[in-house]
């Protein structure tokens, strides 16, 4: 569940979690009742209606527990409960919107998913903050299995993917989970998604260069394969693991595994896509390995090449979205411009929850992130700080100048080093699909500078430029918000390879009936 009974808060880092999420449900009700004109500030609470909305949250059992969840919620906990009993008194007028806290609602979404035995499954491996995973689901696939090591992700993940039982939702080193993979794994998994990190491509050494221990965690990606026994596979990673592209597919051309008392092996392929191709407001090009699963080849006399020239001919109507397109119908900002203010909310640098002013404006790339719903709150648009110099460096470039501008060359840092720090500083082109979206901008994002505001560009642009939709909320430090969006696969590109793959299963389930009549 997303929240824990406050008994089971072991430790300071449980206890941070708890109050992020409490005060997310406090901000989001305050902007939404200033969006919608409700009256939250005069709402005189009523204790005994409190306390068992908070139970149905999952924080507490009774109300003797109050004391406790007091202690650890401090000035936040009249609040608190004003808020959620406001809610309950006023669910429809604020259209649900915190429905996605509670554990109970939780609970009924997830035993509606159990009960659904018609559609196809996917475990996720190295799954980040959920991009991937969201483009499946998008298509109508259920998480059997979600494994991520780092816990900020972990948690994001969570809270966006309600449908999905906690216990199916690992942080967990991946050797940990295969060598217990029956306690998770209770159902037919159809395919095995992830991108698991790869180091080492020196081109020094061809021997085997993804034998090397940094890329020990690609070799559990395949064992899982291995284990799992999927009917196909979907691996990415960056461009530069192509160098070994010949060695992965030999190695899941290795895998043994029995069907129906058949061995049997995974033939795959690999190409480099571009999210821009999937309608993503971004130049993103990954490398894709598509795989499988020998016997379903031969069901479908189907291979891996042609799986992915589907996908090709799947994006060749798709239209092609700029980056003004991502930025269009959002909150302008300034740059902060005192330190320390990342988890400050503040009218002109921004705010992590902030009512949509731009509610009723939209376009076509919105439309498509969204899947057509309208967004009362936007999450995450917050500019982080910069100093006077850079500023003036981000006031002077024009769209698509970079360091070596002579407009800047008087005030430049790293003008003596210009060979090594060319990119340093780019402002972005709206008229031209984004850059790359990194991880590397949670350092400083001197790297996107907004085309027209004097400032970088925010998580939550960030996170429209990777196609994610806005009402998906980052969890965590602020700058961790930017490593989780930069190391997600765009959720519109995932879209692309879920669908073609779905149209492979639906044959065989129409096969499968054949046979049985």
């Amino acid at each position: 569940m997303l929240f824990q009974h406050i008994d089971q808060l072991e430790n300071k880092s449980m206890k941070k979690s708890l109050l992020e999420k409490v005060n997310l449900m406090i901000r989001t009700m305050e902007e939404y009742c200033s969006f919608a004109n409700l009256d939250l500030a005069n709402h005189l609470y009523d204790q005994t209606t409190a306390v068992q909305e908070i139970i149905d949250i999952g924080l507490i059992s009774s109300e003797s527990d109050l004391p406790k969840l007091k202690k650890i919620l401090g000035a936040d906990f009249e609040r608190f409960l004003q808020i959620v009993d406001f809610y309950q008194q006023h669910r429809e007028e604020t259209d649900f919107i915190l429905e996605n806290f509670y554990n109970h609602y939780r609970q009924q979404l997830q035993k509606q998913v159990e009960l659904d035995n018609e559609s196809p499954r996917i475990a996720d491996f190295f799954a980040g903050a959920g991009g991937l995973s969201l483009g499946f689901v998008q298509e109508g696939f259920q998480i059997q299995l979600a494994n991520e090591i780092e816990e900020v992700a972990v948690e994001t993940y969570k809270f966006n993917h309600p449908e999905v039982q906690e216990e199916r939702i690992l942080q967990k080193d991946i050797k940990e989970i295969l060598d217990q993979i029956d306690d998770y794994v209770d159902r037919e998994v159809d395919v095995i998604i992830g991108g698991p990190p790869c180091q080492s491509f020196s081109n020094a050494n061809r021997q085997r260069i993804i034998d090397d221990p940094r890329n020990i965690l690609y070799k559990y990606f395949v064992q899982a394969v291995e284990i799992i026994k999927p009917r196909f596979v979907v691996m990415e990673n960056v461009k530069g693991m192509r160098s070994v592209a010949d060695q992965v597919v030999e190695d899941f051309h290795q895998i043994s595994v029995d069907i129906n008392g058949e061995k049997v092996d995974y033939e795959v392929d690999y190409h480099v896509f571009n999210s821009h191709d999937f309608s993503v407001a971004q130049n993103r090009e990954r490398l894709i390995y598509i795989g499988v699963r020998r016997d379903v080849k031969e069901t479908l006399n189907l291979s891996a090449s042609q799986i992915i020239d589907d996908i090709l001919v799947g994006t060749m109507n798709n239209p092609r979205y700029f980056l003004r397109h991502a930025l269009e119908h959002i909150k302008p900002l300034k740059a902060a411009e005192v330190k320390n203010m990342t988890e400050v909310d503040h009218e002109e640098y921004g705010k992590k929850v902030d009512k949509n002013e731009y509610y009723h404006q939209s376009n076509e790339y919105l439309e498509l992130i969204n899947e057509g719903r309208k967004q009362p709150i936007v999450y995450n648009h917050k500019a982080r700080f910069n100093n006077e110099n850079d500023r003036e460096i981000y006031r002077r470039l024009e769209q698509g100048e970079d360091s070596t501008s002579e407009r800047v060359k008087d005030i430049m840092p790293y003008q003596h080093r210009s060979h090594i720090f060319k990119d340093k500083y780019f402002k972005l082109v709206e008229d031209k699909p984004s850059r790359t979206i990194t991880a590397h901008m949670k350092m400083d994002c001197h790297s996107h500078i907004h085309p027209r505001q004097v400032r970088s560009l925010t998580p939550r642009e960030a996170a429209r430029i990777q196609s994610f939709p806005d009402d998906y909320v980052f969890l965590g430090p602020y700058l961790k918000t930017y490593m989780q969006i930069g190391n997600a696969v765009p959720p519109l590109m995932a879209r692309g390879f879920a669908s073609v793959l779905k149209g492979y299963l639906n044959k065989l389930t129409e096969k499968d009936q054949l046979v049985k009549i």
